[in-house]
């Protein structure tokens, strides 16, 4: 009882907070539709994380910034994949600097002791891009921490990775946090009874939670960033729908979404394709904080360059501050609240 008072109490603060800063939000505008790698500017000097790089899109987000000249950290679970990773962009970009950096965000304890070893490493972090997810696992399996594992991966992990690194942001002079989020929130809610599934667990239902909470927490972050002087931009992006590992290694190729997806593969966005709408946020100078990147066609599937659909929901500040405190609760982690 105690702990939901505290809960409540804090919520309430941080939302009397960021409805005084809400107004000084950027009016949003839009990208250039046919915004491509050849506009991104040099990232010389410049360093990235990205999780997730080792495949799909997280691995053309690393091979593009490596090229344009960044020193990428990619970090994911399994370094035997990460060395291929790692010699694959190599053979692309020999130049590259790109290094591996092993976790699992679905262990707490790893994400911070990630966080531990590069707050040691780095003089600064240029860019965070929260890139790596799970999608509908037919089975509900959770985290070191008890948590649903989409809940623990796609949106927990990143809350703390984030916070962990936020020392290491605040060194930049123009620090970005992109989270990936995903069509799939604009079905999602958060049910604060059952944030876990552990009552009922449907894999898409879940999914779509996870992707609402990770779009919520891009943009509270963007309005504790303001309010409290961190000088961060956080903006949000998705890929529409693309061609990765992410079908296969959750629902699987053999259900009934893997069939759907594999025959409209030849349709859908390329990994390469489905990168560009983080790869703007992360380096486009017109990129702004608080804003959501997508592709523009057809249910936002395919298609150019744009400002993504926002859930209203999303938009909700109350239940975006009392997620980020109940976050703060389970995981352990609490953000600073002023500027130091």
């Amino acid at each position: 009882m105690f702990n939901v008072l505290r809960i409540r109490v804090a919520a309430l603060g941080v939302l009397l907070m960021c409805l005084f800063f809400a107004g000084a939000t950027l009016a949003q505008n839009p990208p250039k539709p046919d915004w491509s790698l050849a506009d991104m500017p040099s990232q010389e000097g410049r360093i990235f994380l990205v999780t997730g790089g080792t495949s799909g899109m997280g691995y053309e987000d690393a091979k593009a910034l490596a090229a344009a000249g960044a020193q990428v950290v990619i970090a994911a679970r399994n370094p035997e994949r990460g060395q291929e990773a790692i010699d694959q962009i190599k053979r692309e970009v020999p130049d590259a600097q790109v290094t591996f950096e092993p976790f699992d965000l679905a262990d707490l304890s790893s994400v911070r002791a990630l966080g531990q070893r590069l707050n040691t490493s780095l003089p600064r972090l240029d860019g965070l891009i929260n890139n790596a997810a799970i999608m509908a696992p037919p089975e509900r399996s959770t985290s070191a921490e008890g948590f649903e594992m989409q809940f623990a991966i796609n949106y927990v992990g990143h809350f703390v990775l984030t916070a962990e690194l936020l020392p290491l942001l605040r060194n930049s002079d123009a620090p970005r946090v992109i989270t990936l989020s995903s069509i799939a929130a604009l079905r999602g809610s958060i049910n604060f009874d059952d944030l876990h599934s552990a009552q009922a667990y449907e894999p898409m239902t879940a999914y779509a939670q996870s992707k609402l909470a990770g779009l919520m927490f891009a943009f509270e972050l963007q309005r504790r960033s303001a309010a409290a002087g961190w000088g961060i931009q956080s903006m949000a992006a998705h890929p529409g729908v693309a061609v990765t590992e992410l079908v296969a290694r959750g629902p699987g190729l053999d259900s009934e979404q893997g069939r759907q997806w594999s025959a409209n593969r030849e349709h859908l966005q390329t990994a390469a394709q489905g990168a560009v709408p983080t790869l703007y946020a992360a380096t486009a100078p017109d990129a702004q904080g608080g804003a959501y990147y997508g592709p523009t066609g057809e249910r936002e599937v395919i298609g150019p360059l744009g400002l993504a659909t926002v859930p209203s929901v999303a938009n909700d500040i109350a239940i975006a501050a009392r997620l980020w405190a109940v976050t703060e609760e389970i995981a352990g982690t609490h953000y600073p609240s002023s500027a130091p």
